[in-house]
């Protein structure tokens, strides 16, 4: 079992890439079915992990984990007895496939698992984005390329010639769709980030604390603002003038988008007052159901034929974990990325394992934002830097260690190299 999990699950993380642009494709490859059973394959894989690359070492760090994927199953069989049409069946299985992502926990705090799945990606998946390319439409571009991303955040410690590579991929990001804004986000804030890493006292692990404590707690103080009515940070068309506006092409036609226009606080108010109305702002609606959406519900209610004005999912992840699991699933989910910054950060014997804690730290910021809650590149990666944070193996490195480790991704020969014997042997 042991060698087939580690031959077989970096393949199938090379379907996630193509299911993870299929939206922004005018070449649409599967079907929901293929992709569930793909998804399945993937999930149980994971799930078998436990026993053969989890070290037992991070059990007593990683409870919350746990907690949060033991909340979410509650979630899910609380759904079988509120779907009550087709499509609400059908949002359950593919919602509650989500929410058991992070069983990539089992793999994610194993130095060697992470570099076969990323150096898969590379062989296979980085070569072939040309191959997909010509029928990619705005996000899909960044949302192929998310490995780039994550490459990024060891920039200074990469050699010469995959920083050309790494650079040259992610400027078809960067110079593409404007109207993508949360890939040109995801691409530019690490490359930042990686900057730290020339600076010593950028890197002390007290100032990265501050600066981690200043991103965690930044949603809560400024949904407090936008509450009470004196700042709403959506809203900055309102304090910025200019014309930020582009053309943003799609499948079926070309328009106009302001950059800075606030897409998001009708998208909040809808949320919360629909979790009020129907009295499930603790527990959740579960996965079968999405809130109640006079914005965006005629298409479930004209169009699905549900008889709900209802919107199953949004842009902003942490408005469908709310609306899924209630405010008991957004607490868990705050104290993941909590402790697995504060561990990166605080206890951590190398400066790249900071660095990924504090990108941590900034998607739970942009989970506020953005960052769609899908079986995609995006939040499976996000899962394998929660696990690298929680990994005794990663952290217990000092940096010479982790930039051999690092090397490994990018050279066979130095790709066994782990640095805990138990974790050895079962290579």
């Amino acid at each position: 079992m042991s060698n087939k999990l580690r031959k077989y699950l970096p393949v199938l993380v090379l379907f996630i890439t193509v299911s993870s642009i299929n939206q922004w494709s005018d070449l649409p490859i599967g079907n929901t079915y293929i992709w569930w059973a793909i998804y399945s394959c993937i999930l149980f894989g994971l799930y078998r992990s436990k026993k053969i690359y989890f070290d037992p070492d991070n059990k007593p760090i990683i409870k919350v984990i746990y907690w949060f994927l033991f909340w979410n199953i509650i979630c899910i069989i609380r759904g079988i007895f509120v779907a009550d049409n087709y499509w609400e069946w059908k949002n359950l299985v593919a919602t509650g496939m989500v929410l058991l992502l992070p069983l990539t926990i089992n793999i994610s705090t194993h130095p060697y698992m992470i570099q076969r799945i990323t150096s898969t990606w590379l062989k296979y998946a980085l070569p072939a984005f040309f191959v997909f390319l010509p029928f990619l439409q705005g996000d899909g571009i960044g949302r192929y390329l998310v490995p780039v991303s994550f490459l990024l955040l060891f920039f200074p410690f990469i050699n010469f010639k995959w920083k050309t590579i790494l650079l040259l991929f992610s400027l078809f990001v960067l110079l593409g769709d404007l109207s993508a804004r949360s890939n040109i986000i995801k691409f530019t804030i690490p490359l930042m980030l990686s900057l730290l890493l020339y600076s010593k006292f950028l890197t002390k692990a007290k100032t990265l604390e501050i600066i981690r404590i200043a991103l965690i707690t930044s949603p809560l103080f400024f949904f407090s603002l936008a509450v009470t009515g004196k700042f709403n940070i959506f809203r900055m068309d309102e304090y910025i003038s200019g014309d930020f506006t582009t053309i943003v092409n799609t499948k079926e036609e070309s328009k106009e988008e302001n950059l800075i226009a606030d897409t998001r606080s009708a998208i909040y108010i809808e949320v919360i007052n629909s979790a009020l109305k129907h009295g499930y702002a603790v527990m959740g609606r579960t996965p079968a159901r999405g809130n109640e959406s006079e914005l965006f519900g005629y298409y479930a209610f004209e169009e699905l034929k549900t008889g709900k004005k209802e919107r199953f999912s949004n842009e902003v992840s942490i408005l469908n974990i709310f609306t899924w699991t209630g405010a008991i699933g957004v607490v868990l989910y705050f104290l993941i990325f909590y402790r697995a910054s504060y561990l990166a950060i605080n206890k951590s014997n190398n400066n790249l394992i900071r660095i990924i804690g504090l990108y941590v730290a900034f998607r739970w910021v942009y989970a506020w934002v953005e960052d769609f809650s899908q079986f995609d590149l995006s939040y499976f990666f996000l899962w394998i830097m929660i696990g690298m944070c929680f990994s005794k193996s990663f952290r217990e490195m000092n940096d010479a260690e982790f930039r051999y480790w690092l090397g490994g991704l990018f050279d066979s020969r130095k790709r066994k190299i782990v640095f805990k014997p138990q974790l050895q042997a079962s290579n």
